[in-house]
């Protein structure tokens, strides 16, 4: 009989693995010559392009369940501490970062969702990121409210580029492991740290002139780079490689038990 700490457990791995094909197909859109306006759109695009082959509605609700698995896995840390970074402050600087990341996989797997239920959502104008930034702008502090956030992205991509160049991400992947992950753990959190302070940037910008345009979602921050031809080749393999790096994950990631009670974590390899 599986308790509940193994549900947990495969939850939280088919979170990585959906993950990983949303950043494959980002990274292999963006590389083909007919999927770039879908890449674009970046996760709403990759569900865009599952939504039109076979099997791809099966495909898109393990994704919309999984990436609800790896949601509640990255609430779990602001909430329960369940990775142990403690409550100093570069742990509470962490929990805070995983508490973000889990909301963004919330809407994530609502996205996904939603296609797996035949309605297309991909941006072919405004596209959500304009529309949430707008809707915060209006409000009395909510300049300062999307500059607080764009400074976050800048400070999560410079952790994303300490990651991609110290390889620290290994310490919570099993010994076991393939020897060619750190490789793709390297490409893939460099690219990451490009997107993310390319978005950070783009955020201080609209808090800075109170515009709503200047806000890039990943996909649109991959495209900016368009011309600068071979930085977005880079980025674009890495976002592919960063896929396969979660695949990876899927399988030899270090999952906290949830313990008797359901809170309390222990670490099992």
């Amino acid at each position: 009989m599986v308790d509940k700490s193994e549900k947990f457990r495969w939850l939280v791995r088919l979170g990585f693995a959906a993950r990983g094909v949303v950043y494959i197909l980002i990274g292999y859109l963006f590389l083909s010559t007919t999927g770039q306006s879908q890449a674009d759109d970046g996760a709403r695009g990759a569900f865009d392009y599952l939504q039109d082959i076979p099997f791809g509605t099966p495909i898109l609700y393990l994704c919309a369940l999984g990436l609800l698995g790896y949601a509640l896995y990255r609430l779990s840390s602001p909430l329960f501490d369940i990775e142990h970074y403690g409550s100093d402050k570069k742990g509470i600087a962490h929990r805070v970062g995983h508490g973000a990341s889990g909301i963004a996989h919330l809407v994530l797997a609502y996205t996904a969702f939603q296609f797996a239920q035949g309605n297309k959502q991909s941006s072919g104008g405004t596209s959500g990121a304009e529309e949430a930034t707008g809707t915060v702008l209006s409000m009395g502090f909510g300049p300062a409210i999307i500059g607080i956030v764009g400074l976050g992205f800048l400070i999560a991509g410079l952790m994303q580029g300490k990651k991609a160049i110290t390889g620290d991400f290994m310490n919570r992947i099993a010994g076991r492991a393939p020897d060619f992950t750190k490789y793709l753990g390297h490409a893939g959190y460099a690219a990451r740290a490009v997107v993310f302070v390319v978005i950070g940037w783009s955020l201080m910008q609209s808090a800075w002139f109170d515009s709503s345009s200047q806000v890039k979602s990943l996909g649109a921050a991959v495209a900016s780079l368009r011309d600068d031809g071979v930085w977005f080749t880079l980025v674009a393999i890495g976002l592919l490689l960063f896929g396969v790096f979660s695949l990876v994950m899927a399988r030899y990631r270090t999952v906290p038990d949830l313990g008797p009670d359901g809170l309390k974590p222990a670490y099992r390899l």
